[in-house]
């Protein structure tokens, strides 16, 4: 099967990645979905995680909010794995021509990436909900730029709360990233389906504008589109990439060389 993937990929011109969190989680980065993921952990606000991570309770108790967020949905010291350096280098070689990514983490343009759209948002900028002015992650994890006795960062220009740069359960995604990704879908040969479980809307939905030849989906699970893809392979995305994109040990000896 392995082979018969490589032969698609060799053969595309076009080819656009969706992936979820399974990419990372070969990182170390949390999944959210799983049985024992982020989403079914207890919390001491009596919440669900999705409860907490909203817009409305981060408007009602941005403290609290900030609280969750800095404890459990901020990634650093991550590399990216060979996932990641895998895409990156197709996109080198021409073959890639977008990527499609659910997860917040930054790590498809820590590996090299350029056309990524983050149509969940990242963790790597927040705004000023009054000025307006962007910060770095590095500024929101600084404690001397906190409310006293809180996790939450505050503007360096106007005191103003900062929000992060990542869309909310009850806000909408970004009608551009929205428009760009659909385009990418639309025009691609081969659709490589990744580390997702399909269940989240309407990002899950954005694969229904898909018109090519090859539809692949890999995720350790099934999903409910297995029927609809051409090829599926249940396994990790490390060892299926791994497999079948040559010269991956060069390319990430050299990306981490000219760091």
């Amino acid at each position: 099967m392995y082979k018969e993937l490589k032969k698609i990929i060799d053969e595309s011109e076009n080819i656009v990645f969706f992936g979820g969190a399974g990419v990372s989680t070969e990182s170390g980065v949390p999944d959210f979905r799983s049985e024992n993921g982020l989403w079914n952990a207890k919390t001491r606000f009596n919440l669900t995680p999705e409860e907490i991570v909203s817009h409305s309770f981060f408007m009602k108790r941005t403290d609290d909010f900030y609280e969750y967020y800095m404890q459990n949905l901020i990634f650093t010291g991550i590399d990216p794995n060979i996932t990641h350096y895998a895409l990156a280098k197709l996109e080198d070689m021409g073959k890639l021509k977008a990527i499609v990514t659910q997860n917040i983490d930054g790590l498809h343009q820590a590996a090299g990436s350029k056309e990524v759209y983050e149509i969940h948002g990242t963790i790597s900028r927040a705004f000023c909900m009054d000025c307006k002015k962007e910060y770095t992650l590095e500024y929101t994890l600084e404690k001397e730029h906190w409310k006293p006795d809180s996790y939450t960062p505050i503007c360096g220009e106007c005191g103003g709360i900062l929000k992060p740069d990542v869309v909310l359960y009850e806000e909408a995604l970004n009608d551009v990233l929205t428009l760009k990704s659909v385009k990418a879908i639309s025009e691609a040969d081969t659709l490589i389906i990744g580390g997702t479980s399909l269940v989240v809307y309407p990002a899950a939905s954005y694969i229904q504008f898909f018109n090519g030849k090859n539809l692949i989906l890999i995720n350790k699970q099934e999903t409910a589109f297995d029927s609809q893809a051409t090829m599926v392979i249940h396994d990790s995305l490390g060892k299926v990439f791994g497999s079948v994109v040559d010269g991956l040990d060069e390319y990430i000896a050299e990306k981490k060389k000219g760091k």
